[in-house]
């Protein structure tokens, strides 16, 4: 599905609509000039919460706060024309009720002018989104691997290997579902089971280290085009490896700056005469 040469951007019900009919091309964006990259070639931009490991170094995303997602939210929104644009409401700003899911999810939206917010949770978290939804906030769900509950689930790592742990996310994808999210996101789940429910649900699943019979797929944009070097995860494929690209041209501009040999004539001003 694409809009090109179009001027209406994609929103949650274009996406919604393509379950079983084109996949759902899904990447990370957290400033302007990746956005306006991306956008494109992609269904879907999401200002994910993974903005704190990524650009700010932090080990999770726990320490992200709803003030880092509004920035970053606002700046891909300036770079977007096509994509539909959501933003991830960060930890401990929706759990509590889904009244402060509400106040959060509206600033946010305010904010940016984004198509709708991302929270991860299954049966827990079903009421905060058919309360949401029901008064005009589109909803993003996410189950399997919530990277926000990595405190006490364990760590990052693949889920569904267990009976008892694959019906867990099956309960959650339903409910997600059935609360009226408009897609879901599988994380970190195993194959079997993520092609399962993605026949099982009704609306369209995004994959991430999940199944290729997803609705569609979203990765880091970061990971897949190797900007980081020394750590690739394993359902990461990378298109591009840009790291050791950056490296070099540094390298470049240092051995010229201390050689005198930058800037040269041709990139100084002269007096007009």
């Amino acid at each position: 599905m694409s809009t090109h040469g179009s001027q209406k951007r994609l929103n949650t019900s274009s996406i919604r609509k393509m379950k079983g009919k084109a996949r759902v091309v899904c990447l990370t964006a957290y400033t302007t000039p990746i956005a306006k990259l991306l956008d494109p070639h992609c269904d879907l931009l999401l200002v994910g919460d993974s903005v704190g490991m990524v650009l700010y170094g932090m080990e999770t995303t726990v320490g992200v706060t709803l003030d880092m997602m509004a920035a970053h939210g606002r700046a891909v929104m300036r770079g977007v024309q096509h994509a539909c644009v959501i933003v991830d409401l960060p930890f401990g700003s929706y759990q509590e009720s889904k009244e402060q899911a509400f106040r959060s999810a509206v600033r946010l939206m305010q904010e940016t002018g984004c198509d709708g917010v991302k929270l991860e949770g299954g049966e827990e978290m079903a009421e905060t989104i058919e309360f949401l939804v029901a008064r005009g906030i589109p909803v993003f769900g996410h189950v399997g691997l919530m990277p926000q509950l990595v405190n006490t689930s364990g760590g990052f790592r693949s889920l569904g290997h267990s009976d008892q742990e694959a019906e867990k996310i099956r309960r959650d994808a339903q409910a997600v579902a059935q609360a009226g999210a408009f897609a879901i996101v599988i994380e970190g789940t195993v194959e079997p089971l993520a092609r399962e429910i993605t026949a099982s649900v009704s609306v369209p699943t995004i994959g991430i280290g999940a199944s290729p019979a997803c609705d569609g797929q979203v990765l880091v944009s970061d990971d897949m085009l190797g900007l980081f070097n020394d750590f690739k995860p394993k359902f990461v494929k990378r298109f591009a490896e840009l790291g050791p690209l950056v490296s070099s041209a540094v390298e470049s501009y240092a051995e010229d700056v201390r050689a005198g040999r930058f800037p040269a004539a041709e990139h100084t001003f002269q007096v007009r005469k």
